[in-house]
């Protein structure tokens, strides 16, 4: 299957198509894989996650998923790249990892069937939909700070072409434990739906990405931390988790909460003491 990056070479942002450990640009310049600068493997107008998708993630929170989908939109000042680090605010506890496929759209799709949606989708790369749930009780609705905060998109480490959805195991391991494992085939609504549903009112254009669900299991990373997607046939996407130079502002707006609803969400549905505050670390 064709892999293309995008990378920092010499200054410049180029595509590079993977053959064997190195990347090769257009121009026929080389660099080894591991020592190369990536970028996020797309540049999209926009990004859109599905809420829940993964029956694993859906039994973890004792809760019955709606007839269709539900959606939130992750800005493009939050994208991040493979071994980019993920900033956690000063002040901040619970960021969460949600290792996830990523859909990349390869020619404008609007109002499309689902048998139709194959024929618009570019490739697939794999995402880390972090969530920082410090501000889950503002911004639950439209998710927008909890998982559009700078840096916690990261896609990577390229985009695949010809890779089938079916069947494909999704694993998330934090410092080379596993903490996710899941598959493609847990989904219930799967990837071509998930295309078509979004294009019935939503012009989308090529290299936009809609991140199509995380398996159970989310929970809260450490600066230091470092933390893998690796999704079969797609490859591993690496992140390190720091601490940002800054605290958010006090001055203005809603500040980092530890509610009931903030814990339990960040700790994980399947909690045995949901409801009830742990020992502030």
């Amino acid at each position: 299957m064709p892999e293309y990056r995008r990378i920092l070479l010499d200054g410049a942002a180029v595509q590079a198509t993977v053959e064997g450990d190195e990347l090769v640009a257009g121009d026929g310049r080389r660099v080894k894989t591991e020592d190369a600068q990536h970028l996020p493997p797309v540049v999209p107008s926009k990004v859109i996650a599905v809420h829940l998708n993964h029956r694993s993630r859906v039994d973890e929170f004792r809760i019955d998923l709606p007839d269709t989908p539900t959606y939130f939109h992750k800005p493009n000042s939050s994208l991040n790249s493979h071994k980019g680090a993920i900033v956690r605010p000063e002040g901040c506890k619970w960021l969460n990892y949600e290792g996830e496929v990523a859909i990349v759209i390869g020619k404008t799709a609007r109002n499309i069937a689902p048998a139709e949606a194959g024929e618009y989708i570019a490739g697939y790369t794999v995402a880390n939909d972090y969530g920082l749930h410090d501000f889950r009780d503002t911004d639950a609705g439209s998710m927008l700070r909890v998982k559009g905060s700078d840096t916690l998109c990261p896609l990577g480490p390229g985009l695949v072409t010809d890779w089938d959805f079916r069947g494909k195991s999704l694993r998330t391991y934090v410092n080379g434990e596993v903490v996710q494992d899941g598959s493609t085939d847990e989904m219930k609504w799967d990837m071509h739906y998930l295309v078509a549903d979004i294009a019935r009112t939503i012009t989308l254009y090529p290299g936009d990405v809609l991140l199509s669900g995380t398996p159970a299991n989310s929970r809260p990373v450490q600066p230091g931390d470092v933390v893998e997607v690796e999704v079969e046939g797609l490859g591993r996407l690496t992140n390190h988790i720091v601490t940002g130079p800054t605290a958010v502002r006090t001055d203005v707006g809603a500040q980092p909460t530890e509610s009931e609803e903030v814990l339990s969400t960040a700790l994980g549905g399947d909690w045995e003491f949901r409801g009830i505050r742990p020992p502030k670390r």
